[in-house]
């Protein structure tokens, strides 16, 4: 079982910066895809980052040039540097890890409030 902890969350001003950081844990395990979605009342769950095993990323086009998903392959962590926050980014995130050893499963945060004040 992997258990996934996410941090950084909270209210920042408009064109603020926030840093999310989300840490997995458990027994043995190997973490392939990680990356952060977001939702907000009434609206569809949307993919805001997702980062590869091999560093690849790939980012909701809302949040292109603003947000940077990284992650430490040796902590398995995955962090979301989020910056020019608008209040359309009010959202709460969750984060997701895929594993594909000792089976493959997506394992889910407890999911983060992020509000943007205008």
């Amino acid at each position: 079982q992997v258990q996934l902890v996410e941090s950084g969350g909270g209210l920042v001003q408009f064109g603020g910066s926030l840093r999310l950081s989300c840490a997995a844990s458990g027994s043995s395990f190997r973490i392939n895809a990680m990356g952060w979605y977001r939702q907000t009342p009434g609206k569809q769950r949307e993919l805001v980052a997702s980062i590869l095993g091999d560093a690849s990323t790939n980012y909701a086009d809302s949040v292109k040039g603003r947000f940077t998903v990284s992650r430490d392959n040796a902590l398995n962590t995955v962090y979301l540097e989020m910056n020019s926050l608008k209040p359309e980014d009010t959202a709460v995130y969750s984060c997701y890890a895929d594993s594909d050893w000792p089976r493959t499963n997506r394992y889910w945060g407890q999911g983060t409030q992020v509000t943007v004040s205008s």
